[in-house]
């Protein structure tokens, strides 16, 4: 019998309604749409309204998915929940989703890795699925960062929306699947990008609230130099590692946190910008979500065929950085 391998049999994500455009930013910190679109390449974002958290997105991420697939929700073993932004400390996103859709017979929990929460959160999967003793595995990553951002802050505030994205993992014994993955995290550089209050370090207290704490903090030049060469060094390491060039990736899905740190890594590979997934423009930075947002929408729009390499690549808070090689 050949190995075990995880394949995505489904897809699916949401967003909120509202949406902020950088005129609307404009209004509220000192910037423009100009200053937004050189330096990010983001037009607008998707934000919440005042009684959605991340526990609704996924909720609707997971509904469509279970459509998607033709499961029944009893039929999920593990529920894998990417996000940085949880409804609460505890109980665990996963826990709530697992509730909303009665999957009775699912386990699951959080995972914290940034912006990298999704590709995490495929390896973990796919390690489940390769283990022999799961068949249904839901992976979704999501974000409501609106809910940490600091609106005087221009240098944060502009980056960020709200919203996610999932997919089912399976097993195989064919050739298509999840073939490889990398996967990194260097804490040292955790300071450059840091929620300082909320956790056990500093907890909610008249004066974390007041020294404005539980904000993201992010040191943006710092960050761009290290995810520029972060995410450009892993994608050409998985290639080379799987003996692939860049013209033999049908479609290249980055994590959506800068235009520019996306043609710098895809320049790395030699992938030709026609095969650069790129939606920052829509959605903005939705960190756990952008690769599931980005890999959603280039199913729904036939930019995956059977048979085609996807390159996965993210960089994030911790820092975490990564790449996933699949055969779809």
């Amino acid at each position: 019998m050949s190995n075990i391998t995880a394949k995505i049999v489904a897809t699916a994500h949401s967003v909120p309604e509202k949406v902020m455009t950088n005129q609307d930013l404009a209004k509220i910190v000192e910037t423009s749409d100009e200053w937004i679109k050189s330096r990010t390449g983001i037009s607008q974002r998707h934000v919440v309204n005042t009684e959605e958290a991340s526990s609704d997105i996924s909720t609707k991420i997971a509904l469509h998915l279970l459509k998607k697939s033709n499961l029944s929700p009893d039929q999920i073993d593990i529920i894998i929940i990417g996000t940085v932004t949880p409804d609460h400390s505890t109980p665990s996103t996963a826990a709530i989703v697992q509730n909303n859709i009665k999957a009775t017979n699912a386990w699951g929990f959080d995972l914290s890795a940034a912006c990298s929460g999704f590709i995490y959160g495929l390896e973990t999967g796919s390690a489940f699925i390769r283990s022999g003793m799961y068949k249904n595995v839901m992976v979704i990553g999501v974000d409501t960062m609106t809910s940490i951002l600091d609106y005087k802050d221009r240098n944060t505030c502009v980056i960020f929306g709200d919203g996610g994205g999932g997919v089912i993992l399976q097993p195989t014994y064919e050739e298509n699947g999840i073939i490889d993955s990398l996967l990194h995290m260097d804490g040292s550089g955790g300071k450059y990008l840091i929620v300082p209050g909320g956790g056990s370090r500093i907890p909610a207290t008249t004066k974390s609230i007041q020294n404005r704490e539980h904000f993201i903090k992010q040191d943006g030049k710092a960050v761009f130099k290290y995810a520029v060469r972060g995410m450009a060094d892993v994608s050409a390491q998985i290639l080379s590692k799987n003996n692939l060039s860049g013209d033999q990736i049908a479609i290249f899905i980055p994590h959506q946190a800068n235009k520019r740190i996306i043609d710098a890594a895809a320049e790395r590979c030699g992938i030709d910008k026609d095969k650069v997934l790129i939606n920052i423009d829509k959605y903005g930075n939705t960190t756990a979500g952008t690769i599931a947002i980005a890999l959603n929408e280039a199913v729904e729009d036939d930019k995956i065929k059977n048979g085609d390499y996807v390159l996965l690549s993210s960089f994030g808070a911790g820092f975490t950085w990564g790449s996933i090689l699949l055969k779809w």
